[in-house]
């Protein structure tokens, strides 16, 4: 985890939201201010704080170091497979989203996996 979160530069928020008082929120903010580039991938905003939210993985404008999922276990799967469809290094799930079979899917992929696991609490923990 150390590794992937040293090396990233470019974060994807699937499930963004433009509320400040939610985790996905709180979560990206305190990521930006890490130093990484995030964007926001959520179809139903169109943008966060001035810059655009992109409808899917493939909107967005750069290549994707870490995936990071803010939906429901139930919509991993179609993220890994757009995840996987775009390149990205690494997909990473918040605490409480987890599907095993997706995940196996990314690892077989070459696509790093963390799941059930807060970036922002591992991210402080590892001291990146």
């Amino acid at each position: 985890m150390r590794d992937v979160l040293a090396q990233a530069r470019t974060i994807a928020v699937v499930g963004h939201s433009d509320n400040p008082g939610r985790t996905s929120y709180q979560i990206a903010r305190y990521l930006r201010n890490a130093g990484y580039t995030v964007y926001p991938v959520n179809p139903t905003v169109r943008e966060i704080d001035g810059q655009p939210s992109y409808a899917s993985l493939a909107d967005v404008p750069e290549p994707i170091d870490i995936v990071n999922v803010f939906r429901r276990s139930e919509y991993v799967a179609d993220v890994v497979d757009e995840a996987i469809d775009v390149g990205a290094k690494a997909i990473w799930t918040q605490l409480g989203v987890v599907d095993n079979a997706a995940g196996q899917r990314a690892l077989e992929a070459g696509i790093d996996v963390a799941m059930n696991r807060c970036i922002k609490v591992e991210h402080a923990r590892l001291g990146v």
